[in-house]
């Protein structure tokens, strides 16, 4: 699933900031990564990847070169939820 469709599934904006707070960032900035306006670096990626229980990939946060990042993920299939 992508960012954007994930942090419209939390339930009200107490859970989008929660769901912020895990990843060590704020609503704003995750919504403007979501939107395109801002890359996402390794860290966040990891972060989100987490904080979403793996719902959010970090193939789909990194699209351009997340194979880069994590060679080790290239024999996983990207999952192509939302």
């Amino acid at each position: 699933m992508k960012l954007k469709p994930y942090l419209q599934s939390l339930p009200d904006a107490g859970a989008r900031e929660a769901f912020a707070t895990r990843c060590e960032t704020s609503v704003g900035h995750l919504n403007n990564v979501a939107g395109g306006f801002k890359t996402c670096s390794t860290e966040l990626a990891v972060a989100i990847w987490e904080a979403s229980g793996g719902v959010v990939t970090r193939q789909e946060l990194c699209p351009d070169n997340w194979w880069k990042r994590w060679p080790d993920l290239r024999d996983q299939p990207v999952q192509a939820q939302g």
